[in-house]
């Protein structure tokens, strides 16, 4: 009996003591407070139909961001070009579209050339052994400029039917396709990174890259695959934003911005920045929390930049939380 009990005792504490239990609360949180302020400042009902359409569609382009930087963030390294990657790949797009080829191409070509950049990040930080910080931060700076020479600095207009439903259609009037396709995005590599092997040995060099090493690994072929996975799921991230505004612009650099939205709904959901650590359950989570935020703030008339210093406390909040649930388990385990 008392075998039962401790069993069930240590099951609670586990769950209650847990990343992603912490990030649940504090979404449920997000979502009471701002429930309640909209209706008391009038500024109409945070749960209506047209606000939760409005949450998800935020959600969509962010989430392959999300996904891409919580498996580098697990394996140990950081890419800053995913942004610049994904607005030359909507304008990339939008440029073989009105050349008059099919959409798959239109497609494809974006994305190969997301990859070929992001083979190039990992070449130089694996090979020139460069700072990701640095050579990635550099590449985006290439990759801008690039798109403003192609471009012109003028807008290209998207007409292709195929790609303004995946970009704008709903379904049942409330879940847009491309939330469908975030989702999936999310299972998919949750699965990956949870249950497979490869998943295994991102967890093992993002842990201890030497140790990995010396195991028989090869962190150098982890490190390619996952920068040009990223960069890749950059590439579909400025497709669909493109694909929305149906335009491929350097106007779109809202891709940039939300690049930063990926990096933090990522480290929010428990991935550290340290590598081995974290998942993308708990990345899903706290892209809910962050967009659920900035969108509460909208409701509720907030100016811009408020809501940048606000989502900057969020993430202070969430980490100082996450700061006391360590030191609770380490004092357990000790």
């Amino acid at each position: 009996m008392d075998k039962k009990h401790d069993y069930k005792r240590f099951i609670i504490d586990k769950i209650l003591l847990s990343k992603l239990f912490t990030l649940i609360i504090l979404l449920a949180i997000v979502l009471t407070v701002f429930a309640i302020l909209t209706p008391a400042l009038n500024k109409g009902i945070y749960f209506s139909l047209r606000n939760i359409r409005n949450i998800l569609n935020s959600m969509a382009v962010v989430a392959f961001l999300t996904v891409g930087a919580g498996m580098l963030l697990v394996s140990g390294y950081l890419d800053l070009s995913t942004g610049s990657i994904g607005t030359l790949s909507g304008v990339v797009m939008a440029m073989v579209l009105q050349a008059g080829l099919p959409w798959p191409v239109a497609v494809i070509t974006p994305l190969l050339i997301a990859g070929c950049i992001g083979f190039l990040n990992a070449l130089m930080i694996n090979r020139f052994k460069l700072q990701a910080f640095i050579a990635t931060m550099a590449v985006a700076s290439i990759v801008s400029g690039v798109v403003y020479i192609i471009t012109g600095g003028r807008s290209i207009p998207i007409k292709d039917p195929v790609i303004a439903y995946v970009g704008t259609q709903l379904i049942g009037d409330i879940l847009p396709v491309s939330v469908l396709l975030a989702l999936a995005a999310f299972i998919i590599y949750g699965v990956i990174l949870a249950k497979t092997n490869f998943g295994m040995k991102v967890y093992l060099v993002g842990g201890n890259p030497q140790a990995a090493r010396l195991s028989g690994l090869n962190p150098r072929r982890v490190s390619f695959i996952l920068f040009i996975n990223n960069a890749m799921l950059g590439g579909m991230s400025g497709m669909l934003f493109c694909a929305r505004m149906k335009m491929g612009s350097v106007g779109a650099t809202g891709i940039q911005s939300n690049q930063f939205a990926g990096l933090t709904a990522a480290i929010l959901g428990g991935i550290s920045f340290g590598g081995g650590e974290g998942g993308l359950l708990g990345a899903f989570v706290g892209l809910m929390i962050l967009n659920s935020f900035s969108n509460g703030m909208s409701v509720i008339g907030l100016s811009n930049y408020l809501q940048t210093v606000a989502s900057g406390v969020l993430l202070l909040v969430a980490l100082t939380f996450d700061f006391i649930l360590q030191k609770s388990r380490m004092r357990r385990k000790a």
